[in-house]
């Protein structure tokens, strides 16, 4: 039982410490493992995490990775371990330890982690996730700020809080002081009158502003440190000339590209009239909407649109020379005078960050747009999805003065893609340099800005060198949009730092923390963008200071050691970043929980077995299917996906037959290789409507191995010569042999390989059981087909082959979304009907729309002969 549950943040000057103590106990006449679990900011950094369990107090130590990494591995040599401990999501990640409790006893958790907050259109926030899964008897949430520069507004709220607990947010605000506190009983926390779940289960979110009357910001020091604050205010806006550089590759398609283009419509309807512009659309190749970059009008934004609309996902991805050409595209205007001097340049791609056309070694494409940017302007890039290449995509951006920014795959995705760009929107300033007294300031963080935009803000920190600094003054110098400008501050130190003194509740050395976090997150970035020298400089320096300011980085971890039955009981605790997101495909050696599973003991070498192959097979997986690779496919109903990509473009048909009908799919006389699949029908058929059939069984066939794979919806079986392994859906399976290989994911697919490639994926669909006319059914998905001869055939087969085809005499059909065209291939002219068919490879629930050709009449004139030319007698038979 959690009987307390405490949040007490304070924040000085933007930078935030937040400390969340938890207190259980356990009632039970026997021992408990309880759990503490917080989300925190992916932007903080945790500085200390303790447990007082018993009278006796546990704290975490930060140390090197390195050092923390191998001691953890001796722990878990012995076999005494706690598991690593690390997650994450959107704007936040999970800290997650656990301990057992004995009967009646006690424990507080603690945990502290600090964070500047950033300036993003107008406003600071600062999140705070409550998550306590239960009733608590004393739970409270309390914020002190204070902003020497005055408050201009404080909200609070929170994304749990009813109209009913809107009346509990409680809020003073003085002139440079804010308190917000929140405080349910355990009434007023339960989301029923007699429930005994809690409705305190989400965000609780501070917004506010600060005052701001001094041209060249607020400066502010303490114990011996600065800060300077940079966000002027009735600036005018400086326009500028933006080139949208939209990847439309086979990897974009379906959700991606339509959310995409819902993002890139309403951009456009907020481009101000004084920018200009121009799109580039690149799969295979590369596409310029206009020639040269182009007025906002409303003729022009209204083109704009009609091919924003008219993009669809085809072919590979060229992402170099999309993006020389937009550099290309703006060098040229600059050249010719086709922007105005004052105005502000910028590049936005939108990508999955995957190059698999064109240049694609990574190293080579980041020195290619790097030479030509030149350092004139920034290129921000925006990546989707967990399978993003970030790395790749953050030193592109980071290497021309931008950022990036990974892009959710959810519903929302269109808005956060708008939400980066509402905060680029506005730029006001360029070329932005801080100067402070000479011989006066040292260790000074970054100084030189590329661009200011509007609601943002520049920080920059350092050390006070001059003993006896009675006055300061500090120059800022800038591109406007009425060309140069420059603004001064005069102050005295002594006065400034005396403020800060009298203030009892602030941590006073607040400063200096503030700078050393500052400056580790910037090295942290430029170790991404320097030489090999730079980098092991870079590094070493964060390091250093992690370690002396006791933070949680990137490059050390918290060792936690706890009180267990067992010594060496050990836990790390680590800072995730966007990059090693993707590695985490499945749960490696040392993520497993505990050795105890259901009460059946389970070894940590078998447990790291079991790990390493689900990490193979996950991650090759991953690697294999989400590529642009030639992938052939049958799903549904059953609907046949034919990617051309030489043609950046697919064809589909269906089948129609009665249930029971088996089809040769796929048959290499020179592999041996055969695969068979057998039609289902529906449960019971409507009279009024179409005959629905499905594929509900497939034969794999592999004669020089020796081996029949029966996979049906309910089991798997495998016959190799006369052994026999059968399994269900329900187990989660992996099976290597030296030729051969199997995974089983637990009711979702099943993946093929033979020889070192995937051949074949079985994607499982079940079906609500007592669904009145449909039954669980399989999709077959071919990833890679290059082991197979020349020789192949088969209703799948025939397209492992090149085909090409064109289309002409587009015109509307009888469906007004759904075009029609004449198509010429293999010697004949195709009525085909522009339609969509779903992959359900990455969603297996609602599938991904696949733009097409479709070809009627079971693919007549498309497939080789006539569809009844491909049924057989037998599931493992050839004819």
């Amino acid at each position: 039982e959690i009987y307390s549950l405490k949040v007490d943040c304070k924040v000085t000057s933007r930078f935030a410490r937040s400390v969340i103590t938890s207190r259980a106990v356990n009632r039970a006449n026997v021992s408990r493992e309880v759990f503490f679990d917080v989300e925190l900011p992916k932007t903080a950094f945790i500085t200390n995490f303790s447990m007082v369990i018993d009278g006796l107090t546990y704290v975490g130590v930060v140390k090197e990775k390195e050092v923390a990494k191998k001691q953890y591995q001796q722990a878990v040599s012995r076999g005494h371990t706690a598991g690593l401990v690390k997650a994450s999501g959107r704007k936040m990640e999970k800290f997650t330890v656990s301990v057992n409790i004995a009967a009646t006893k006690k424990v507080t958790f603690e945990m502290t982690y600090e964070e500047l907050l950033k300036r993003s259109q107008g406003r600071y926030e600062l999140l705070i996730r409550v998550k306590p899964k239960q009733l608590v008897q004393h739970f409270e949430i309390n914020v002190d700020i204070y902003e020497p520069q005055g408050l201009h507004f404080l909200d609070a709220h929170g994304t749990f809080v009813t109209n009913d607990l809107t009346q509990l947010i409680k809020k003073t605000v003085t002139e440079t002081k804010g308190h917000i506190s929140f405080s349910p009983t355990v009434d007023q926390q339960r989301s029923c009158q007699l429930c005994q779940t809690s409705t305190i289960d989400g965000d609780f979110i501070i917004n506010y502003d600060v005052n701001r009357d001094m041209p060249a910001g607020d400066i502010q020091i303490s114990n011996g440190y600065f800060v300077h604050y940079f966000a002027p205010s009735n600036l005018k806006r400086v326009p500028k000339n933006v080139i949208f550089v939209i990847d439309q590759s086979t990897s974009m398609r379906g959700t991606r590209i339509r959310q995409t283009k819902e993002a890139m419509l309403a951009i456009l309807n907020d481009i101000h009239s004084d920018d200009k512009f121009n799109i580039i659309s690149f799969d295979s190749g590369v596409t310029k909407w206009k020639p040269s970059i182009i007025e906002t009008t409303a003729v022009n934004m209204e083109a704009a649109k009609q091919y924003v609309k008219s993009l669809y996902a085809r072919g590979w991805t060229n992402i170099n020379d999309a993006l020389l050409e937009a550099i290309g595209m703006l060098n040229e205007a600059t050249e010719q005078h086709k922007i105005t001097e004052n105005s502000i340049s910028l590049i936005i791609l939108l990508s999955d960050g995957d190059p698999t056309e064109g240049e694609t070694n990574r190293a080579k494409i980041q020195s290619n747009v790097k030479n030509g940017i030149g350092g004139r302007y920034p290129l921000y890039c925006l990546g989707f999805g967990y399978d993003l290449d970030y790395s790749f995509i953050e030193k592109l951006a980071l290497e021309n003065h931008g950022v990036a920014r990974r892009i959710y795959e959810d519903s929302d995705s269109a808005l956060q893609m708008q939400g980066f760009y509402d905060e680029v929107a506005s730029p006001l300033l360029s070329q932005i340099e801080m100067k402070y007294p000479e011989n006066s300031m040292d260790d000074l963080t970054q100084h030189f800005f590329q661009q200011y935009y509007n609601g943002s803000e520049i920080v920059v920190a350092g050390r006070v060198t001059g003993n006896e600094l009675d006055a300061y003054n500090m120059e800022v110098t800038a591109k406007g949009a009425k060309g140069d400008i420059v603004l001064k501050n005069f102050g005295n130190a002594q006065d400034r730092e005396k403020a800060f003194e009298e203030l009892q509740y602030i941590f006073g050395e607040y400063t200096e923390r503030l700078w050393a976090y500052l400056t580790i997150q910037q090295l942290l970035n430029k170790r991404v963008s320097g030489s090999p020298e730079e980098k092991a400089n870079n590094t070493a320096r964060a390091l250093e200071l992690s370690l002396k300011y006791n933070f949680v980085t990137p490059l050390t971890s918290m060792v936690v050691t706890k009180p267990e039955d067992k010594p060496d009981s050990t836990m790390l605790a680590d800072k995730l970043t966007e990059e090693s997101l993707e590695d985490r495909v499945s749960p490696g050696p040392g993520l497993a929980s505990p050795g105890v599973e259901q009460g059946k003991t389970v070894t940590n070498q078998v447990k790291q077995t079991k790990a390493l192959a689900t990490a193979f097979f996950s991650a090759l997986l991953k690697r294999l299917i989400n590529r642009e690779s030639l992938l052939v496919l049958v799903d549904g109903d059953p609907h046949f996906i034919i990617p051309v990509p030489k043609q950046n473009d697919t064809i589909c048909f269906n089948i129609d037959e009665r249930p029971g009908v088996i089809f040769n799919l796929v048959r290499d006389p020179l592999t041996g290789i055969t695969v068979n699949g057998q039609t289902i029908g529906d449960k019971k058929v409507d009279p009024n409507k179409k005959l629905n059939t499905y594929f509900g069984k497939f034969g794999i066939v592999n004669e020089k191995l020796g081996l029949r794979l029966e996979v049906t919806t309910q089991i798997i079986e495998i016959t190799s010569g006369k052994e026999k392994m059968a399994f269900t859906w329900s187990d989660t399976v992996s099976i290597k042999q030296r030729s051969f290989a199997l995974q089983i994911n637990k009711e979702r697919n099943l993946v093929v390989m033979m020889g070192d490639s995937v051949q074949f994926v079985i994607v499982l669909h079940r079906v609500w059981k007592d669904h009145p006319f449909h039954q669980d059914y399989l999709g077959f998905y071919t990833i890679d087909s290059h082991r197979l001869s020349s020789k192949t055939h088969g209703l799948l087969g025939q397209f492992y082959h090149e085909l090409s085809f064109e289309v002409g005499d587009i015109h509307q059909g009888t469906d007004p979304e759904k075009p029609e065209a004449t198509m010429q291939i293999k010697g004949q002219e195709l009525t085909v009907t522009r339609g969509w068919q779903r992959d359900y490879r990455e969603d297996i629930k609602h599938g991904v729309q696949v733009p097409c050709w479709f070809v009627h009449h079971n693919g007549t004139g498309l497939i080789d002969g006539v569809h009844s030319d491909y049924i057989v007698s037998g599931i493992f038979k050839t004819k």
